[in-house]
């Protein structure tokens, strides 16, 4: 198990340290495979946030919450970080195991667009160039439409790139306003 403890606009003590340490080694129970668990401590005016990131078995789950108390924070962060491991683990043993398939990447990559400098020649308009601002590779899991909605529903991201187990297509899904999924599909 991977532990890392970021403080942020605070002074961080032995004592916060171990309490930590304490509720993450929990953690272990539910995971056969290496965990990575990165935390997260902010102070913001009269504010105490904690965030938890976990990497395990190929799942990411995310949480985060605040209040006026370091330790309410910790404690409240890892309750909702248990409930979510908890969701996980009981939508992993109702599904029946797949064959498995070779773990797929893709790439991700943020283009923005450079305007002109200003100048135009008579007639002659400067096409704007575009740049690639970010880039990130992510590993992709092949995965059913259900375990692609769990997998979205751990982590605070607007959408998911995943491997569709039934069609070895690429899909996205994402979230809507009504509380409903969207699920984009190639049409070949």
């Amino acid at each position: 198990m991977n532990l890392t403890i970021t403080g942020r606009h605070m002074e961080m003590t032995e004592a916060l340290k171990a309490y930590i340490e304490s509720h993450v080694k929990k953690m272990k129970v539910h995971f056969d495979r290496a965990i990575d668990i990165d935390v997260i401590l902010d102070v913001e005016k009269h504010r105490h946030i904690a965030e938890i990131n976990l990497h395990a078995n190929g799942v990411r789950i995310h949480s985060k919450e605040a209040s006026a108390d370091m330790y309410a924070s910790v404690d409240a962060v890892m309750s909702k970080l248990e409930k979510q491991v908890r969701k996980y683990k009981d939508r992993i043993n109702r599904h029946q195991q797949r064959p498995e398939r070779s773990d797929l990447s893709y790439s991700h990559a943020i283009i923005g667009l450079q305007p002109g400098n200003g100048e135009e020649e008579a007639g002659v308009e400067e096409e704007a160039a575009h740049h690639v601002v970010l880039r990130e590779k992510l590993p992709m899991k092949p995965m059913t439409v259900d375990e692609a909605m769990m997998q979205l529903d751990l982590v605070d991201e607007p959408f998911l790139v995943f491997s569709n187990a039934d069609t070895s297509q690429v899909n996205v899904l994402y979230a809507r306003e009504d509380n409903t999924y969207g699920l984009i599909e190639p049409a070949y």
